[in-house]
């Protein structure tokens, strides 16, 4: 179903299916963007504070932003974004870990100037296996209102 900005509700909440991060991913990610010691060496993982090498933040919020456009709830309202809020890393994402994302709708506001459109703010949450938090952060979606709206 076709849902535009006025079809959406603050608190409404959605799930997306979980995904499973390889020590192959992590460390393909982590040399391509973000090459730090315990990102890409498992020695120096393993002396780090994390005991072992550990997904990129950057990687895990990718990763939950993924989920969040492939449940295809915002396919139809999102025109695209200015940007993300309150990024936090939480908790290490390690190899093997499985990732789910839950979204949260934390504000709709309709543009004064620009009927056609308003913003959309979705806050995310990704949670490991154990359903230990491990980031969250808030998008900021441009979000097209229904035809005929005035």
């Amino acid at each position: 179903m076709d849902r535009y900005l006025d079809d959406f509700t603050v608190g409404e909440v959605f799930k997306a299916p979980g995904y499973t991060l390889s020590e192959g991913q992590i460390l393909d990610y982590a040399l391509t963007y973000d090459p730090q010691p315990f990102h890409i060496d498992a020695q120096a993982g393993a002396e780090s504070p994390y005991g072992g090498v550990i997904a990129s933040g950057f990687q895990t919020m990718s990763l939950c932003f993924r989920m969040m456009i492939q449940t295809r709830i915002f396919e139809t309202v999102s025109m695209g974004g200015p940007g993300l809020d309150e990024v936090r890393f939480l908790a290490p994402v390690r190899p093997g870990d499985t990732i789910t994302t839950e979204l949260e709708v934390h504000s709709i506001t309709p543009s004064r100037s620009k009927p056609d459109r308003g913003i959309l703010k979705i806050y995310c949450k990704g949670f490991n296996q154990h359903r230990d938090q491990v980031l969250s952060f808030i998008v900021i979606m441009m979000g097209r209102r229904a035809e005929g709206l005035e």
